[in-house]
C-alpha cells in the first residue's frame, strides 16, 4: 500500500487570518517502508514573515522571495500525493493550510478521510505523556540530531520512521524473522523426519563397479580415492 508522509511549514497558525504555506515536504512509503521518493518545495507566501514563525523554521521573507507561488506547484504536488493516504502529525493543522491554498485556486479540498494522524495514534498508544515529534523520536531511538529547527522534508523523514514504529510495523517484521513457526524447530531449523521404509537404491552394483574402474584410471593421487577408500 502506498502512503505519503507529509509535513508543512507556515507563516503562522491560522490560514483563515492570512497565514500561508512556506514549505511542503513529502516522503513516499510503500508497504510501510520508505521508497526513497520525496517531494519538497519552498513556497513564496506573498507576505511578510512574523518573527515567531521565523524562530521556528528559519525561513525568511528574503529567502522565499524568489521561490514559486503555491499556484505554480499545485499540479505537481497533487500529482505526487495522488490518492494515497496522508500520514501527518497533528493532521488538522497541515491539512487546514493545504486546503486553504487549494481553495484559493478553486481546487477540490483533500478529504479528511484520507488522513492518518500520528498525533492521535501516539496519544492512544502513549496516553498521559508528551507526544511531540521530538518526544517520539526519543522514545523510539530515532536520531533527530539534525533537527535544530523545523523543516518540512526533514520532519517528514523523521515522521516516516516514527510512524513505522508507532504502528508496530518494524516490530512485526522482526517477529516474523525471529520467531519459529509450527513448521520449524525451536532454533528455526526445519525438523527432519526419517522415512519408515528406506527408498530402494537406484545405483546398481554394476554402476558402482564401473565408477570404481573409472576412478582407477585417474591414478593414485586422484582426490576421489579418499572417498572410495572405505567403499
Amino acid at each position: 500500500m502506498r502512503e505519503i508522509v507529509l509535513d508543512t511549514e507556515t507563516t503562522g497558525l491560522d490560514p483563515l487570518r492570512g497565514d500561508r504555506l512556506v514549505e511542503i515536504g513529502c516522503v513516499e512509503i510503500f508497504n510501510r517502508m520508505p521508497t526513497g521518493q520525496v517531494y519538497h518545495r519552498y513556497i513564496n507566501p506573498e507576505r511578510d514573515m512574523p518573527a515567531e514563525a521565523f524562530a521556528v523554521h528559519g525561513l525568511s521573507a528574503e529567502f522565499l522571495a524568489d521561490k514559486p507561488l503555491f499556484a505554480e506547484i499545485a499540479d505537481e504536488f497533487v500529482e505526487f500525493i495522488g490518492d494515497a493516504p496522508l500520514v501527518i502529525h497533528n493532521a488538522s493543522f497541515d491539512i487546514g493550510f493545504i486546503n486553504a491554498e487549494l481553495g484559493r485556486l478553486s481546487r477540490a479540498a483533500i478529504p479528511r478521510e484520507r488522513l492518518v494522524d500520528t498525533l492521535l495514534l501516539a496519544r492512544r498508544k502513549h496516553p498521559g505523556v508528551s507526544n511531540r515529534l521530538d518526544d517520539l523520536c526519543s522514545r523510539y531511538a530515532i536520531d533527530n540530531s539534525r533537527r535544530t529547527k523545523h523543516g518540512a522534508l526533514l520532519d517528514a523523514e523523521l515522521l516516516a520512521e516514527v510512524y513505522i514504529d508507532l504502528i508496530g510495523a518494524r516490530q512485526s517484521q522482526l517477529i516474523l524473522a525471529e520467531v519459529p513457526s509450527e513448521r520449524t524447530g525451536v532454533g528455526g531449523d526445519t525438523p527432519r523426519r526419517q522415512r519408515p521404509i528406506a527408498l530402494t537404491p537406484r545405483v546398481t552394483d554394476a554402476d558402482l563397479e564401473a565408477h570404481r574402474a573409472f576412478i582407477g584410471l585417474m591414478g593414485e593421487k586422484a582426490i576421489w580415492n579418499e572417498y572410495t577408500a572405505g567403499a
